[in-house]
């Protein structure tokens, strides 16, 4: 598989799933290709016992059941299936190591409708953003469907 074109964090979030959205329509219209990515925060402390492994092994299973399910709706939009990542540790540190070790054309993130950006957001769009190897794509909450389809 060649190395993706578009990287797209995702989550549950409705941002999230716009930036996915037009991060698919954008590689259909481009040939690109998608990685979809979920990060893991590491626990704040450790537990005891084989609680700690048990919720490791819940989130992991989240995790791969919500990017198949990202992935089913990124078939359907943009004919391809996305390469798909899950990595553990702070999502910050986690994304600009993937855009270091892959051939990321675009960061594709989604911001809120209403509220302060998310922390990959401001990170990515604040003073670091000239430095990037990558374009940054920051996607609207506040867009309808048909008018990020339009855009895309």
């Amino acid at each position: 598989m060649t190395e993706p074109n578009y990287l797209v964090v995702v989550d549950d979030t409705d941002e999230s799933a716009l930036a996915m959205r037009y991060a698919a329509l954008r590689a259909k219209m481009t040939g690109g290709n998608i990685m979809l990515a979920h990060i893991i925060p590491k626990p704040e402390f450790l537990l005891s016992g084989g609680l700690q492994d048990m919720i490791a092994a819940e989130a992991q299973e989240a995790a791969e059941a919500l990017l198949s399910r990202k992935a089913e709706e990124v078939m359907a939009l943009s004919g391809q299936r996305p390469a798909l990542v899950i990595r553990e540790g702070k999502a910050i540190d986690e994304v600009s190591q993937m855009l270091t070790e892959n051939n990321v054309h675009a960061l594709i993130l989604g911001a809120a409708a209403k509220g302060a950006p998310g922390p990959l957001v401001s990170h990515f769009s604040g003073e670091r953003a000239g430095n990037l190897p990558c374009v940054v794509v920051i996607v609207p909450g506040g867009l309808d469907p048909d008018a990020l389809d339009r855009l895309a």
